[in-house]
């Protein structure tokens, strides 16, 4: 059988799936053996070993009782759904370290992807101010954005597409040192030849295709996903008769956005306003 490997410093959730396969590996249950004894699917077991889905605390019990753990678990399940990561982004993380293709549409703030170290210290030091998230939060967001855009450097590159409103780039953020850094950032990100840059302007008005940031991938099989968020709640959507049409508005937005050239030379104009 094929086992995915798992990287227990990768989440709270991946920590907890680690754990929760090693216990089941010493006794020598298979996933479905451990899914009967808490009353689950060997398919939920696998999903919560990876990382995947995150244990809710009736399973953390179950699975307690069965492997005779204590309440460890249950304990450590309560950092899982204490993290500050959104349900379902787990899962798309992993996908996206692998996807042939990323698409990203942002609104607000430049997306975590192209976004520099201070920039992101700043994001989320004012989550922290604001009683969003709590410090350890933010530095496990830190450890993970660190991953995400080292997963970039694979070989070959996937194709990334950024598509940002223009708020984005004008929003001031971490102050005009740490701003002009990331947009020159930006530029720079706009020279590789597997990225695309373009800014969707204001004055896109209603033709803007998302109001919430939406990032679309495509898999090796070329198959397509969508990952969606609002402040509380992120969804990843395989069901291709729901992504289709985000892939098609998408198409439609950088259809209207302003071209890659005039959109570096707004980020480069803004630029010269910043030290």
């Amino acid at each position: 059988m094929n086992r995915k490997d798992v990287d227990p410093d990768f989440s709270a959730a991946a920590a907890f799936g680690a754990r929760l396969r090693r216990l089941r590996d010493e006794k020598g249950w298979t996933q479905d053996e451990l899914g009967t004894r808490i009353g689950c699917t060997g398919s939920h077991i696998s999903a919560v070993e990876t990382g995947r889905r995150p244990p809710t605390q009736q399973f953390a019990a179950g699975a307690d009782r069965a492997l005779g753990t204590g309440d460890r678990l249950e304990r450590q399940s309560l950092t899982v759904r204490e993290t500050a990561l959104l349900e379902g982004f787990p899962e798309f993380v992993a996908l996206e370290g692998s996807a042939a293709e990323i698409r990203l549409f942002e609104v607000g703030i430049v997306p975590g992807l192209l976004q520099t170290r201070e920039y992101a210290e700043a994001v989320l030091s004012g989550a922290v101010r604001r009683g969003a998230i709590t410090d350890q939060q933010a530095d496990e967001w830190l450890v993970l954005l660190t991953k995400r855009q080292a997963s970039l450097e694979r070989t070959p590159p996937p194709l990334l597409y950024a598509v940002l409103d223009e708020g984005c780039v004008r929003r001031l953020v971490g102050g005009q040192r740490v701003m002009a850094a990331q947009l020159d950032r930006l530029v720079a990100f706009a020279e590789l030849p597997s990225a695309v840059l373009q800014v969707a302007p204001f004055d896109l008005g209603e033709r803007r295709a998302f109001d919430l940031p939406v990032t679309l991938l495509t898999l090796s099989d070329r198959s397509n996903l969508a990952y969606t968020e609002s402040a509380q709640s992120g969804r990843l959507e395989r069901d291709n008769r729901l992504v289709q049409p985000l892939l098609t508005a998408y198409h439609h937005l950088q259809v209207e956005a302003a071209p890659q050239a005039q959109s570096v030379a707004m980020i480069n104009q803004l630029r010269k306003g910043t030290p």
